[in-house]
């Protein structure tokens, strides 16, 4: 996502070197070949036809969404005072965590030309529909695709005040209890994020009232008061209170574990990069990123984000197009031996949960990125 309407975390490296094969390639530094490399990648993309917007498609998912959004509303309404709601909670969930697939493409340049109908499709899309900042997500967004798994960088593996630790360079836990977090905290990964729907909330609604730079505040505070708002009293009004908890409990729960499950394979368990390593664009995104198999129903099941490595090299790539682009990028990785990984779901489920319970044990020898090693060898 982008820090402005005409910015984005889409746009790839500089290239600042020439081609292969052109004068003086042969005697650029191994980080000018690589950056040279990716110039090829990305001309190769631009000549399928992979940058293409596809408008139809979004504007059919768009309408597909309106529709399901009304039937749970009409499901609220017609079932009434019954334990059959949660139902209908748990099903909201997976529709609202659909909605958030088609916001990130939003925030990613991925839906319209200009930045701004882009800008406004995300704030409608993420604060009105989903309740979620726009704002909040964005900055921390951008910053995780600019250096993904980058220690320091990354917010996404900051340890810090984070309740998980994502890498070894942390003090060990002086209490028992915590100690016992760490070392189980793979394990206890997926049973957290039933707590991730409402983080997501009470994040948003801190940055938006908080003094940090906020590009529409006005428009996220009436938008996320509006649907918090709106979405609370409509769910009080019609079912009694006991049940009106429990619908909310069950739709933030669910909601949680669907964002967590789609978005935890997608970087967890690969190499972290250390905090002053320098690494050249193309190999970054692919070392750091693993995709998950499983054709086209996976990619409706996680809104294109299986395709992972390439979302990485070509974040406003319509995400439509990422199953098409997944064939090229391969074959060009494959040709420049830069390692690309490919799991299944399942697979990448059990990477997660063993790379966080042996980071949590704190293991005395660090993992060494293979990045950092091959860039040494090079000089």
């Amino acid at each position: 996502m982008s820090s402005s309407s005409r910015s984005s975390v889409a746009a790839g490296p500089r290239a600042t070197t020439a081609a292969p094969g052109s004068r003086g390639a042969g005697n650029a530094s191994p980080r000018a070949r690589a950056v040279s490399a990716f110039t090829d990648l990305s001309r190769e993309v631009q000549a399928a036809g992979l940058m293409r917007r596809r408008y139809g498609r979004y504007w059919t998912r768009f309408g597909v969404l309106v529709v399901l959004l009304a039937a749970t509303g009409v499901a609220l309404v017609v079932i009434g005072r019954s334990w059959w709601q949660l139902l209908v909670a748990a099903a909201l969930a997976v529709v609202l965590g659909q909605v958030m697939f088609l916001g990130h493409d939003a925030a990613h340049r991925q839906i319209f030309r200009s930045g701004r109908w882009n800008d406004w499709a995300s704030l409608v899309i993420g604060d009105l529909v989903a309740g979620v900042s726009y704002g909040w997500w964005q900055h921390k967004h951008s910053r995780h695709h600019a250096k993904p798994n980058q220690v320091g960088a990354d917010p996404d593996i900051v340890n810090g005040r984070a309740i998980l630790f994502h890498t070894q360079d942390v003090p060990v836990a002086r209490s028992p209890l915590r100690r016992w977090f760490r070392a189980h905290q793979g394990w206890l990964f997926f049973p957290m994020l039933l707590l991730e729907g409402l983080n997501l909330h009470i994040s948003g609604v801190k940055t938006i009232f908080g003094r940090g730079a906020v590009k529409r505040r006005p428009v996220e505070i009436a938008f996320i008061t509006l649907r918090l708002g709106g979405y609370l009293a409509v769910v009080f009004w019609f079912l009694p209170p006991l049940m009106a908890v429990a619908f909310l409990a069950v739709q933030l729960g669910v909601f949680g574990v669907y964002m967590g499950a789609v978005f935890a394979p997608n970087h967890k368990g690969m190499p972290i990069i250390p905090r002053d390593a320098r690494t050249d664009f193309l190999e970054r995104q692919v070392r750091t990123s693993r995709n998950v198999r499983g054709g086209r129903f996976m990619a409706v099941f996680m809104g294109g984000l299986n395709y992972q490595v390439e979302h990485h090299l070509f974040p406003s790539m319509p995400s439509a197009n990422l199953r098409a682009a997944r064939l090229v990028v391969r074959r060009f990785c494959a040709e420049h031996d830069v390692p690309y990984t490919e799991t299944s779901l399942l697979r990448s489920y059990g990477i997660v949960v063993r790379y966080l319970n042996r980071v949590g044990l704190a293991a005395r020898d660090p993992f060494e990125c293979p990045i950092v090693e091959q860039l040494r060898g090079a000089r």
